[in-house]
């Protein structure tokens, strides 16, 4: 349970704490962190804002993409991104699976509900869930997800799911259980910056999160929204 909501606060204090302890008597290296990334354009503010900090692996998971072409296409602009941006060089790429059918069978009995509802709760927690289980595999020391820089994306929510798969981890007493980063990337204009950085490095940008069900309903242009995200 997140008690606190001020989620980009929280993560500041963690930023400075991590900052005063490397430039300590005893400097030490950046901690781990791997980062869930949704797509490379709501990436490349989180990556810009964290990559001082933390030495950054991407770990690009998104079942809910419900078409290969497309899931490769969003996988490619981080190769572009990675080349392009001075601040992204240095970040590790980690492609997930493809698997398109672990999203359809949770979303199953729900495909008429509307987008922002029970079933993107599931999906974050579908794409959270994999990336802590890689992060504990792989000895990181902290995760996080991209997700909450899209302003159509619950910030309560995903907080709340990374912390909850956390403490569920370390009360089954499994060892190197990463900290989950709070966040809300969106706050302090994170989702303009997203949009002026792909404008900048020619990023593909989606109006759909990448569901068939998002899709259908026209993508987030069907809101109004004059710019993309996901």
């Amino acid at each position: 349970m997140v008690n606190d909501r001020n989620y980009y606060g929280r993560m500041e204090q963690e930023l400075r704490r991590i900052a005063e302890k490397r430039n300590g008597e005893h400097a030490e290296s950046k901690p781990s962190l791997l980062l869930h990334a949704c797509c490379c354009p709501c990436s490349s503010r989180v990556i810009e804002l964290l990559h001082e900090v933390f030495d950054i692996t991407v770990f690009y998971y998104n079942p809910n993409i419900t078409e290969e072409e497309e899931f490769e296409k969003r996988f490619l602009e981080f190769l572009k991104l990675k080349e392009l941006a001075p601040f992204a060089h240095e970040i590790k790429l980690v492609k997930g699976k493809y698997e398109p059918e672990k999203f359809l069978e949770m979303a199953k009995g729900r495909e008429m509900l509307p987008e922002r509802g029970a079933r993107c709760y599931d999906c974050y927690e579908l794409r959270l869930r994999e990336s802590i289980s890689y992060a504990a595999q792989h000895g990181f020391d902290y995760y996080t997800t991209t997700l909450s820089i899209s302003p159509y994306k619950n910030a309560d929510w995903i907080n709340e799911i990374g912390v909850r798969l956390m403490e569920e981890l370390r009360a089954e007493g499994q060892q190197g259980v990463p900290a989950f980063l709070l966040s809300d990337f969106k706050k302090k204009d994170g989702y303009k910056r997203s949009i002026q950085l792909s404008r900048e490095y020619g990023l593909y940008r989606q109006d759909y999160c990448g569901c068939q069900y998002s899709k259908r309903e026209g993508g987030y242009t069907a809101s109004g929204a004059s710019e993309s995200g996901v």
